[in-house]
């Protein structure tokens, strides 16, 4: 280190919620951040990962255009880093002769002082990285900042296993500040702080984790930055699911005076959600995201009474506002009177917009329509979906004549064993809850029952109705009709579905938890067949560990089935 190094470095951690694509407002998100910072006293802004670009960027950094914006505006803000104001460490695509990177820049003084490029590239789960970017060439040095030698490991880089951390310790990087994309899913924060630990114990280094925060389409980003010191006891905690600038106090030495070694001596400790709070405000994130993100002005959803539109409405008041819903109950002749008056009671919960539209005319003109071509057939399901395609096509029509976006409303049970009518329920443009499976769905009711998640903008109180949460289930396609009289009991069917979904388990292990082999085999074709429907389902919230669509890549024709 060098003789006039500082003993107190002051980082702040930009924990923000950059959108793809929008370079300008990323660098104008960029600079305010930076300001804020300064007039605390910040030495240094760490960012997040690929942050002018927005994260993932996909297939966008194939196009020269993207990246001679992105490389134009690292090179604007390391421009502004001349005010004598902090330096800074910032994520942006970069292409070089090496190929294209995931890179971060370090600029100071008003020039950039080094870049780095991201070494461990991911390549599943949600992530392709490999399709895109090149890793890097060479092992990344510690960049000196201001007599400080940082160490720059790039989000992946700290959890493989090709020793990045540690080559930074071995050249003699003091701090290591790790710029993230990392999405949430339940658990994630735990897991995460594992790998950090991990890390420390090896290098004995002090490691600051800055993750970014907000919704980008399926992916949620929940923030939750924090860093670990040498010792492994926790630095500090930002807050998740929130967009904020914290100054953190790095000073030199231990409690001793020593001058070995950096410690945060100041920082947040923010509360973590529990599991349902969680859950509930990433869906609530992910669903204003994409709606605002995306410019629309507001959402549209058929309420039917039932607990899966009931969730989506509240989570549609929550991340919105009560003016930006308007739900549409539209009933049929199988429609109860419980359903006209639940749906209603959870709109008046809401204060949102409700509007009655019956489906009898345009069912019957259908079916009349068919007459001719179903003669001599057995009314069954076909009828039954008209049903639904009938409230999916009103729904649309209300989209196309006001702009509204649908949301739809299915839960991952529902969408695992093909429990949902194409172009009917599953109309939309946003799923909220596609990644909850119905148990989830549940639990997540009651929770939002008894508790207003931080930046909702929906009421307390019971905005769910009880009677909505106690009764059985059901589509109301035909008189007296329940989901379990074609599907298991929900526990049951969301046991299983777990263990064929996200444990990849076989039938003897699932039987062997004591669920019956015949209900097995049922559940597990029921999930196979279903895959040509849910490649054409809308996008939805990523909660679990592993979603349809990102982490799940099933064939559609596909004829295997596990016969043990």
């Amino acid at each position: 280190m060098s003789q006039s190094a500082p003993s107190v470095l002051r980082i702040a951690v930009a924990q923000l919620n950059p959108t793809v694509g929008d370079i300008a407002g990323n660098l104008a998100k960029a600079r305010h951040a930076r300001d804020e910072a300064a007039r605390h006293g910040a030495d240094l802004v760490l960012y997040t990962e690929l942050f002018l670009a927005g994260y993932p960027p996909e297939d966008l950094v194939l196009k020269p255009a993207f990246l001679a914006a992105c490389e134009k505006a690292a090179q604007d803000f390391a421009a502004d880093t001349a005010d004598g104001g902090p330096g800074i460490v910032i994520g942006t695509p970069l292409k070089r002769k090496s190929g294209i990177h995931n890179a971060i820049i370090v600029a100071d003084g008003g020039r950039i002082l080094a870049e780095r490029f991201k070494v461990d590239l991911p390549n599943y789960g949600e992530f392709d990285e490999k399709r895109v970017f090149q890793s890097g060439p060479d092992m990344p040095g510690p960049v000196n900042f201001r007599g400080i030698r940082l160490g720059i490991p790039i989000c992946e880089d700290i959890w493989g296993a090709l020793g990045v951390c540690e080559t930074l310790a071995e050249s003699g990087a003091e701090i290591l500040l790790v710029p993230n994309g990392s999405p949430y899913y339940r658990g994630k924060i735990d897991v995460r702080q594992q790998v950090v630990i991990r890390q420390v114990i090896e290098t004995g280094l002090p490691m600051l984790y800055a993750n970014q925060m907000g919704g980008q389409d399926e992916l949620i980003f929940d923030g939750a930055s924090f860093a670990i010191n040498a010792d492994k006891s926790l630095a500090f905690q930002m807050s998740q699911f929130e967009e904020t600038v914290v100054v953190t106090t790095w000073k030199r030495g231990n409690e001793e005076g020593e001058p070995d070694g950096w410690r945060c001596t100041d920082g947040p400790a923010s509360r973590i959600p529990e599991t349902e709070e969680a859950d509930y405000r990433a869906c609530m994130l992910g669903l204003r995201d994409y709606v605002n993100k995306n410019g629309f002005k507001d959402v549209v959803l058929g309420l039917s009474g039932g607990i899966d539109s009931a969730i989506c409405a509240a989570l549609a008041v929550d991340a919105l506002g009560e003016e930006r819903l308007r739900a549409v109950m539209m009933p049929y002749r199988y429609t109860s009177k419980d359903s006209l008056t639940d749906a209603e009671a959870c709109a008046r919960a809401l204060g949102c917009r409700y509007d009655i539209v019956p489906i009898f005319e345009p069912v019957e003109g259908f079916g009349h329509a068919l007459t001719q071509i179903f003669e001599g057939t057995k009314e069954g399901i076909t009828e039954e979906n008209l049903q639904s395609r009938a409230r999916g096509t009103i729904l649309m029509a209300i989209s196309n004549k006001f702009g509204s976006m649908v949301v739809t409303t299915g839960n991952k049970s529902e969408m695992s064993v093909g429990y949902a009518t194409l172009y009917g329920d599953m109309n939309g443009g946003f799923n909220p809850i596609k990644d909850l499976y119905k148990m989830q769905v549940y639990a997540l009711a009651r929770w939002r029952n008894g508790a207003v998640p931080s930046g909702a903008l929906g009421p307390s109180g019971l905005v769910i109705p009880q009677n909505i949460i106690d009764k059985a289930p059901s589509a109301e396609l035909r008189p007296d009709q329940t989901d379990q009289d074609s599907l298991p009991p929900y526990p049951v069917l969301d046991d299983i579905l777990e263990c064929l979904v996200e444990g990849e388990m076989g039938v003897d292990a699932i039987v062997a938890r004591g669920h019956d082999r015949d209900t097995v085999h049922r559940v597990e074709h029921l999930l196979y067949v279903a895959e040509y429907k849910r490649r054409q389902a809308a996008p939805g919230v990523k909660i679990t560990k592993k979603n349809f669509g990102r982490d799940r890549r099933y064939p559609i024709t596909n004829r295997f089935r596990d016969r043990t």
